[in-house]
């Protein structure tokens, strides 16, 4: 993927993707991750539709790396949900790669630095 500007079309299914995958998470529960809060905080999908890259947050954030693990392991699943939401509108249903936001890391760093 580039970093051109993303089309209409492109925009558009990045936003039902996003949306749609942050539904499939929800549903599944806490429990599944470990306890921890995921949220679908951007999608980035190639120009040919074929690839997103899901950006996720996860709270706390010492529960990171075993829902990153989770996610992986159940990407397979989670394309197959996400296929039955949008298989209508989608001819094929893009691959999905899973991807840590760390804006909320960033943010508490700055935090915690203006504290001291």
């Amino acid at each position: 993927m580039d970093n051109k500007p993303a089309g209409t079309r492109q925009l558009k299914v990045a936003r039902e993707i996003q949306r749609d995958l942050a539904e499939i998470i929800r549903s599944k529960g806490m429990a599944v991750f470990d306890g921890a809060m995921v949220t679908v905080s951007e999608v980035r999908i190639s120009p040919d539709l074929s690839i997103a890259k899901v950006f996720v947050s996860i709270f706390p954030s010492a529960k990171q790396a075993k829902v990153m693990q989770i996610l992986e392991e159940n990407k397979k699943t989670i394309r197959g949900e996400l296929g039955r939401q949008v298989g209508s509108q989608l001819r094929i249903v893009p691959e999905i790669d899973f991807f840590l936001d760390s804006t909320l890391d960033y943010a508490e760093h700055i935090e915690e630095l203006l504290r001291k």
